[in-house]
């Protein structure tokens, strides 16, 4: 096999049950393969291309950029360390799923990259969520350290959720929780009983709409369900919500970043 053309690609009917997952995907399949074989497809096209490289590029940008644009020195050190897991763990949990999925270990090892890649998500819900949980409730610490309990508590139970979910449906079901306590938070700060940037709610409120958005899309199968086949190796669902998830992460950065930038020149009445 020549690493920049790669072995001959499978279709959908001749491809491994636990790998059929999209019907409107016709062609493209990576064989079973070593873990060597799935690291030199890292250079040829094929269906799963385009989802490792719309997570893959932005995890080197996030890794590289990220700390150089988070205030260290003027903010309490865990807020800058759960925003950075935050923002790398969905993309790079996602590109080892997309990679590694036609390894030859079958759907045992297909299964466990699945529930690393839902865990990633699952990281960014609830690890990207506490600093706007902590700035939020600043003023209260008792409230705030019930409503971080409670967060954490959610956020175990989506985990649990989304790594036993047997469809794209239920996975996105899973989150749903999370999302409606980030807008209840959301809901305190709308209405002055929350504390924070008031520039970064249109931020935050953008980052979950995206991220719906994206779950959406995933789930309908959109555009590919109404022309099987021409969508087999860009512009199809999935790599509709990486994109999607991509931009939400941005989001969640800036809004962070106007949340700390806000943070350093606040002091609670009293204080």
């Amino acid at each position: 096999m020549d690493i920049f053309t790669g072995p001959k690609l499978r279709d959908f009917k001749n491809s491994p049950p636990h790998l059929q997952f999209n019907k409107y995907v016709l062609t493209g399949y990576r064989p079973i393969s070593t873990y060597r074989d799935c690291l030199q497809s890292l250079f040829y096209l094929h269906n799963e291309f385009g989802n490792i490289y719309t997570h893959g590029i932005p995890f080197i940008c996030f890794l590289l950029v990220l700390p150089l644009s988070i205030p260290w020195a003027e903010i309490e050190w865990w807020i800058g360390v759960v925003h950075y897991l935050a923002c790398l763990s969905p993309t790079i949990c996602s590109v080892f799923y997309h990679l590694f999925m036609n390894h030859e270990g079958g759907a045992p090892i297909y299964d466990t990259l699945l529930c690393f890649d839902m865990f990633g998500v699952c990281l960014v819900n609830t690890l990207g969520a506490l600093p706007i949980v902590h700035i939020t409730l600043l003023c209260y610490p008792s409230s705030r350290l019930v409503a971080t309990l409670a967060y954490l508590l959610l956020s175990g139970y989506g985990v649990h959720c989304a790594v036993s979910a047997q469809s794209n449906v239920h996975r996105l079901q899973s989150f749903a929780w999370q999302a409606i306590f980030r807008f209840f938070l959301f809901m305190l700060r709308l209405t002055g009983a929350g504390r924070g940037s008031p520039a970064s709610l249109r931020l935050y409120l953008t980052m979950d709409t995206l991220a719906l958005l994206g779950g959406l899309v995933n789930i309908s199968r959109l555009p590919e369900r109404f022309s099987p086949g021409r969508f087999d190796y860009w512009f199809n669902s999935h790599q509709i919500m990486h994109i999607m998830v991509v931009l939400s992460i941005v989001y969640l950065h800036w809004g962070t970043l106007e949340d700390l930038t806000w943070l350093k020149g606040y002091h609670c009445p009293g204080e």
